[in-house]
């Protein structure tokens, strides 16, 4: 049986972040032991993405029925590319806490994370967002009741986060493995090319802090 995995645009998100689950998807959808079928959806017909260029995706999410889908799938963007005029909008974190209510996977990149935790679903749990000096995303996320781990990708429960765009390929891949199994993860990261990130990677925080 098709799984079907909804992947959640807003304005001004960032390219890299959405391919992540479109390739990996989409190469499972062809070699994987089950097929998945990934829907884009947006509050609007056109989309401009971070660095300039539009998309059209394949359906409004006023369209939908979510209770379709098995997976919701969110990139990030940039706040001047307006991403979060779409992205903490009602209609948008309403779509995320209905996942969350059918307990199904939801999985982030980025500054998604803070959608997430507008929609009331990272409430004392475990998550992560993009973090520089100063703060301020985390400050974000912390002030929705999450508990903040400055690690690249964070799965609590049926949670994914993590911090940046260059997550987003490792973000699909834990999709994948909650949607099939490890077994067909290997697969797809064989047929990629794609190798398993160090420790060191999975481990690694975004900010040293400094030593006084």
């Amino acid at each position: 049986m098709t799984k079907r995995v909804l992947l959640l645009l807003a304005d001004g998100f960032e390219p890299l972040e959405a391919a992540g689950f479109t390739d990996v998807l989409g190469w499972a959808n062809i070699d994987g032991e089950e097929q998945i079928e990934v829907v884009s959806a947006g509050l609007r017909p056109v989309l401009k993405a971070t660095f300039g260029f539009s998309v059209m995706p394949q359906a409004m999410l006023s369209d939908l029925d979510l209770t379709h889908f098995d997976a919701l799938a969110v990139p990030g963007g940039f706040e001047g590319a307006g991403f979060y005029q779409d992205a903490l909008s009602e209609q948008f974190i309403d779509a995320i806490a209905t996942f969350e209510k059918l307990g199904k996977p939801v999985a982030s990149v980025c500054v998604a994370s803070l959608s997430l935790a507008a929609a009331g679903i990272l409430r004392g749990r475990r998550a992560t967002t993009y973090h520089q000096i100063g703060g301020k995303r985390k400050a974000q996320l912390e002030t929705y009741g999450a508990i903040f781990i400055d690690r690249p990708v964070v799965i609590e429960d049926n949670l994914i986060t993590s911090t940046g765009p260059g997550t987003a390929i490792e973000v699909a891949f834990a999709l994948l493995r909650t949607l099939t199994s490890e077994a067909n993860v290997q697969h797809i990261r064989t047929l990629m090319r794609m190798p398993e990130p160090s420790e060191a990677w999975r481990t690694q925080v975004q900010v040293v802090e400094a030593v006084t």
